[in-house]
């Protein structure tokens, strides 16, 4: 007997799912929106979503909603909140849990979905959203910065190699703050997580800027040890 049957007469909702999708390029702290197809508001901003189908998690749709609309698979995802105001979905009662996602746009950039007119925009792009999205973004925002602070996850959005001026810019678009260069540098090379390679970055002058790659086996061996990330 399934559970549903014991609560015969119990009022029904929609649950969905809704995705902040974070991505790091030219510098920039950008999220990806698109143009909506249902009614109503079709052809509205939106952030991407879709409603939880029958025998499947919370976690498998939103992981399925992503696939779907970027073509990525096992990128960095986290719960961030649910939304069930009353009144939050003009068109029904409709239950939100929205995750936030990030990805690394200079290497894992498919073609997305033809449905959709998605677009990556600047923090300072983002127009007007459907429903409740803005705040769903404003919390993200949040979630983010309160997770950057003592957990590496800044790296899932930079590409595998990069330089100490591109990563303290990612955290300084995280942060929406400058950070001192010199300590910035002090303590992210003392937390001894990031190995140096025999390359440099060109792009930005002459003389050029080391190459490093996050080191996630050493990271867990001093995670271990009780160390703690902080920046």
């Amino acid at each position: 007997m399934s559970v549903t049957s014991f609560y015969t007469g119990a009022p029904r909702h929609m649950v969905a799912v809704d995705c902040i999708i974070f991505g790091f390029e030219n510098g920039q702290l950008k999220l990806l929106i698109v143009k909506r197809l249902p009614a109503p508001y079709h052809g509205a901003w939106s952030l991407m979503g879709g409603f939880v189908h029958d025998g499947e998690s919370l976690n498998d749709a939103a992981a399925r909603v992503l696939q779907v609309n970027t073509g990525l698979d096992n990128i960095y995802m986290d719960q961030l909140h649910c939304y069930g105001d009353v009144n939050r979905d003009t068109g029904g009662r409709v239950i939100s849990v929205a995750y936030y996602a990030l990805i690394r746009i200079s290497e894992h950039l498919p073609q997305l979905s033809a449905e959709y007119d998605a677009h990556w925009l600047t923090l300072q792009e983002i127009p007007d959203l459907i429903f409740d999205h803005g705040q769903m973004i404003t919390d993200a925002l949040m979630k983010l910065r309160d997770k950057a602070h003592f957990h590496p996850i800044g790296f899932e959005l930079l590409p595998e190699k990069f330089s100490l001026p591109q990563l303290r810019n990612l955290y300084e678009e995280i942060y929406q703050r400058p950070l001192d260069k010199r300590n910035f540098r002090k303590k992210i090379l003392a937390m001894d997580i990031l190995e140096k390679l025999d390359e440099k970055d060109k792009s930005t002058s002459k003389k050029g800027a080391n190459l490093y790659r996050f080191d996630k086996s050493k990271y867990g061996e001093l995670m271990q040890r009780g160390m703690v990330f902080e920046i």
